[in-house]
Formats: structure tokens, sequence, C-alpha cells
């Protein structure tokens, strides 16, 4: 996609601060985090939003899912359970359309934690 800021970001046109990078993926820091940690994990196939995602997506999406937690454990907001009591957490949301809030039409994955509460609230 010609004016895809995503699509340019995977393409290298425009510099990201990149956390990994394989075959499939770019992840990289949110311009504007709305926590401590705050990173989306994008496709290199363009895909417009969640809703356009086929069967054929399926490998996709769960390699995205797989990816988030090693990468937020990387990043310091983990989960784990210590003697019995819940530590750390993250935030994984993908915006669908206008109504959910998506402002670049670009499938993508936000991951948000480190400590609340968080300046503003998660996209």
């Amino acid at each position: 996609m010609d004016n895809c800021i995503f699509c340019k970001i995977a393409a290298k046109q425009i510099p990201s601060k990149i956390i990994h990078e394989d075959d499939d993926l770019l992840v990289f820091h949110d311009i504007n985090p709305a926590a401590a940690v705050h990173f989306l994990i994008v496709p290199k196939k363009h895909i417009a939003t969640l809703a356009d995602c086929t069967e054929a997506d399926g490998a996709l999406l769960s390699k995205m899912s797989l990816l988030a937690p090693k990468l937020a454990q990387q990043l310091g907001c983990g989960y784990s359970v210590e003697n019995g009591e819940a530590k750390g957490g993250f935030k994984t949301l993908f915006n669908t359309g206008p109504d959910g809030g998506q402002e670049v039409y670009h499938l993508h994955m936000h991951v948000i934690g480190g400590p609340r509460p968080w300046t503003r609230s998660p996209v």
C-alpha cells in the first residue's frame, strides 16, 4: 500500500525504534505511548484490519499472540505468580475500524504494560 505508514516502516522508508524483526513481523515502540511499555506488533503483509483476516492468516495471528508475552517479559512487564501472588502483566489490543479506535489501517497489536496507573487511557 503506497500510503500506509506501517508498510513504509516495514520497508525501512520511515525510521522506528525496532524491538524485533523476522520474515513476517516487525515490532517497534509506539511513538505516542500510553504506558511505560507500549509497542506494536505489525505484520509485514498488509492487512487493513482484524476483520479482514481469513483462516489463511491464522498462523500469522498466532505468531503475533505468542510473541507478545516474550517481548513484554524482555521489556520488564512480564506476568508471573510468586508465592501465590500475581505480579506484573500487560494488555494486548487490536483496534478495528473507526468505532474501534483504529487510526492506522494496517493490522497491528498494541502491547501495553508497566506500572499502573498509566498516564492516559490506553488506545
